[in-house]
């Protein structure tokens, strides 16, 4: 069998301060079984993608003090393919570190880039997106997303506009735009020529390097001067990662770039990012409670979301609507359903106390 040219970046860097208090700076969400089914984000990330990428070609880019999380949570995953950011700076930098790294071991390489706290529900469709990305991204120096046809205006998104042309598989990328505000998006849902960006991207590293060269010509430098794969590497990231931009890959390339195309994919997904999405994704009982143990009774109680992290305790909900009620060994959290955007304001007020900050 002829060794695979397809491998596949797992981003898993982020904090996920909207998940406190079950994600803390030690256990991000990306590490934790959100919606209580047997295996963490990663996990179900690795999973998926596994089935049609060699394990041998798949990378985690995290940062460096969850290295040691990543290979317990990954044992099937190389060390040397775990890989460790010094500090956060966005996403283009991790991007074009991974397309050097990748591309230092196989200058044909394709590469599809992935979050690591996504839900996909249906599992068969995405799978055949990305083998169809696979397949042009090989053939053509195109940068492909994979674009969710939007199910309400939300703000927390990118969206992606695309030109129509009758009965095709994929459509040429017109405009990206990273979260509108409410009026913005309306416009654009109404439109009907508009996708959310989902955050996947599928290219070749021949084609990202490039689109990294002429669009952030000074990260291109930087990155350039290291040898990858090498016992220099680590140092050489080291220094030049305090001071590269700290952007993200669409601003930097995707919204520039003229050969950005999108694939439209239904595949029941969700970017969990707030506990309202994982409400919504989370199955219920007939008052709409979502409870994630049986230790757990309600009265007069609909629609909340209640997490206890230890199986051990029990809980008693009389009379709240709509709430979201999550304990852990160090914190509990009792707020609106509405008002789960705030939690990362709440986590910085925490912050701000004298020894908060032993609860983040």
């Amino acid at each position: 069998m002829s060794k695979s040219i397809n491998y596949c970046v797992i981003m898993a860097g982020g904090i996920g301060s909207r998940f406190w208090p079950m994600s803390t700076q030690k256990y991000p969400k990306q590490f934790q079984d959100i919606l209580g089914t047997g295996r963490t984000m990663i996990q179900q990330t690795y999973d998926r993608i596994s089935q049609i990428v060699p394990a041998e070609n798949i990378f985690v880019i995290t940062n460096k003090e969850y290295i040691s999380l990543t290979e317990q949570q990954l044992p099937e995953i190389k060390t040397e393919n775990i890989v460790g950011e010094p500090m956060m700076k966005n996403t283009a930098a991790c991007n074009i570190y991974m397309a050097k790294k990748i591309e230092a071991l196989n200058p044909l390489a394709n590469l599809i880039v992935l979050p690591a706290d996504h839900l996909i529900l249906k599992e068969n469709i995405f799978l055949r997106k990305v083998e169809l990305a696979f397949n042009l991204a090989e053939k053509n120096d195109y940068l492909i997303t994979l674009g969710i046809k939007p199910t309400r205006p939300d703000t927390g998104f990118g969206y992606i506009q695309f030109v129509e042309k009758k009965g095709a598989e994929y459509f040429k990328v017109k405009t990206f735009t990273e979260k509108p505000n409410l009026e913005i998006a309306k416009t654009f849902i109404e439109s009907g020529d508009f996708l959310w960006n989902a955050g996947i991207f599928i290219w070749n590293v021949k084609s990202i390097l490039s689109a990294f060269d002429e669009n952030l010509e000074e990260m291109s430098q930087h990155f350039g001067s290291c040898e990858y794969n090498s016992e220099g590497e680590i140092s050489c990231i080291e220094v030049i990662y305090p001071k590269v931009a700290k952007i993200s890959i669409d601003n930097g390339i995707l919204e520039k770039a003229k050969n950005v195309f999108v694939i439209p994919a239904d595949l029941g997904w969700s970017d969990l990012g707030t506990w309202t999405s994982v409400y919504e994704n989370s199955p219920k009982d007939e008052e709409n409670n979502s409870i994630g143990s049986k230790q757990i009774i309600t009265y007069n109680a609909k629609g909340n979301l209640i997490r206890l992290k230890t199986k051990s305790k029990a809980a008693i909900i009389d009379g709240l609507e709509n709430y979201i009620i999550v304990d852990t060994e160090k914190a509990l959290l009792i707020c609106p359903r509405e008002n789960d955007q705030l939690i990362k304001d709440y986590v910085q007020d925490l912050k701000n106390l004298k020894k908060g900050d032993k609860f983040l």
